[in-house]
């Protein structure tokens, strides 16, 4: 009896451990570089004293379709921002980010200095009542540029 509650105990604390690290909040059905991006924005929150943004799949699935319609018309633009998010059936307190890079520039923790060096992005970012996240990211040529990393994160209270 005293052997399987410490194998409890233990598998418990590894759970809230688990669940603890901001990687645990992304979804399987993201990507890696997604991933690694979560990671970086919550990092960079708990740094403001903020809490994490926690991976929200209708956010998601805009951010990936407005990501990859860049991509294919090779522009860089928030476009109707507005009108896309009522296609998707997202309301309320909603926010936009897009960065694209290539190399070094197009890595997570890049692509978080370049949003925090722009006011308006950097806003976005470490605004306190938005709670949710969706990421599109995606590599291919842009602008010129072979692979290319290209991102839209859209933000939801």
């Amino acid at each position: 009896m005293l052997r399987k509650k410490y194998v409890s105990a233990a598998f418990a604390g590894a759970l809230l451990l688990f669940a603890a690290t901001p990687a645990a909040l992304a979804s399987p059905q993201t990507s890696s570089r997604a991933n690694h991006l979560l990671y970086a924005v919550n990092a960079t929150r708990a740094a403001h004293h903020l809490g994490p943004l926690h991976f929200d799949a209708r956010l998601a699935r805009a951010a990936r379709a407005h990501t990859y319609e860049m991509l294919r018309e090779n522009v860089f633009t928030h476009g109707n921002f507005y009108g896309r998010m009522v296609s998707f059936h997202l309301t309320g307190s909603l926010g936009e980010n897009l960065a694209w890079g290539s190399g070094s520039l197009g890595e997570a923790w890049s692509i978080v200095r370049m949003w925090l060096a722009s006011p308006p992005h950097r806003a976005n970012l470490l605004r306190p009542a938005y709670r949710r996240l969706g990421l599109g990211v995606a590599t291919g040529r842009f602008q010129g540029s072979a692979g290319a990393t290209v991102v839209t994160a859209d933000f939801g209270g």
